[in-house]
């Protein structure tokens, strides 16, 4: 683990025994899991689990949303996550009443952008997922959002995310680092996903990466960049904007990682304001007057208001206030590079053809039997 101690806030090496103490704990809880002390129940329908070993900023929600739209054509899909830091507990099946304080933030973005397929949640996936099955028996695939390191729950198929300005191999445990899992629970992935990468990054960087991570036999190793959509507006999808550098923008955000946003900006808006929030902050009618206020307080006359998928489902609630503010949503998507986005596709489709298959071939045993 390549540990670099300067980069380090001086508040969190203070925190550095606790972070010792905190890996002890982790270590004995997977050891336990390994030697099946503890155990974790299979359910027999294909489950794809999307996570990460650190906490936030890896890029979760946008590759479950990759992952919907792949699959969604061919299969029924669901979704579950956790719903953090939502007002309900327990589980939840998403409808057209529901809001982000029903849900959390992301799930309810799923079932905004696709309001077609199952998006439910809760805490225990191990008591939510027949909750779920009996809601929607139709269901072909769930997707797992954020649930690599609860292990009560097998999935088939685990997808890990790592962010290439923070790799796992150089991250270090909470509270001095990011990480809330063992470095070595990387092992347990089958697919590795290196997010957020300089479009231009070149086959000599991929490859140090790639022995820096030093996969197993049985795992892939992918490398996105983020692709940013048009601006729409947060009252209506249809209108859409674009920042060049004539615009100047105030920047909301409530976000773990909103650098990768930020670097965009000084590439292409004349200059941007910020104002920045906690991650899955709970936005009040304060926090937007005191947008406004600082938005009216600029002195251009291009100029508009930007934030992220992410918050706009925390915002919309204000909708009869936003209406007349020129009040955008940058979406993004995960892009991947050297031409490997169909060989990804691919992997994820035999995973659940061939599950159902072995399935199908397992039900006839029976009935022959």
């Amino acid at each position: 683990m390549n540990f670099n101690f300067p980069l380090l806030k001086p508040i969190r090496i203070l925190l550095f025994p606790v972070s010792l103490l905190y890996g002890l704990v982790v270590k004995v809880r997977n050891w336990c899991f390994d030697r099946k002390i503890l155990s974790s129940t299979v359910f027999n329908l294909p489950i794809i689990c999307v996570g990460n070993l650190a906490v936030g900023g890896t890029g979760k929600s946008p590759m479950v949303e990759l992952l919907i739209q792949s699959l969604s054509s061919r299969f029924e899909v669901a979704v579950l996550s956790r719903g953090y830091k939502r007002k309900t507990r327990g589980y939840a099946l998403a409808d057209e009443q529901t809001t982000a304080l029903d849900i959390g933030d992301e799930p309810m973005q799923f079932h905004r952008k696709f309001p077609g397929i199952a998006v439910a949640v809760g805490e225990e996936r191990i008591v939510a997922i027949p909750q779920l099955l009996h809601d929607r028996p139709a269901t072909d695939v769930i997707i797992l959002d954020d649930a690599f390191q609860h292990r009560a729950v097998r999935a088939g198929l685990n997808i890990l995310l790592t962010d290439y300005s923070n790799l796992f191999t150089r991250d270090w445990w909470l509270p001095s680092g990011d990480l809330r899992d063992a470095p070595s629970s990387y092992r347990r992935a089958d697919i590795i996903i290196v997010t957020k990468c300089p479009e231009e990054l070149s086959e000599e960087e991929r490859r140090a990466i790639v022995i820096e991570i030093d996969p197993q036999a049985h795992q892939q190793i992918f490398f996105t960049s983020i692709c940013y959509g048009e601006p729409y507006r947060i009252t209506d999808a249809t209108a859409v904007t674009t920042i060049d550098d004539r615009v100047e923008v105030l920047l909301v955000t409530g976000i773990a990682n909103p650098a990768p946003l930020k670097r965009r900006l000084n590439d292409q808006a004349r200059t941007y304001y910020e104002l920045a929030y906690s991650d899955h902050h709970i936005f009040t009618i304060d926090d937007l007057n005191t947008m406004i206020r600082r938005f009216a307080g600029i002195a251009a006359e291009n100029k508009i208001i930007l934030t992220t998928e992410k918050d706009a489902v925390r915002l919309i609630k204000f909708r009869q206030e936003l209406e007349g503010w020129p009040f955008y949503v940058l979406p993004i998507t995960p892009q991947f590079l050297f031409g490997e986005e169909k060989k990804f596709n691919d992997l994820i489709t035999k995973f659940i053809i061939e599950f159902k298959a072995l399935e199908e071939n397992e039900k006839q045993k029976e009935e022959q039997e």
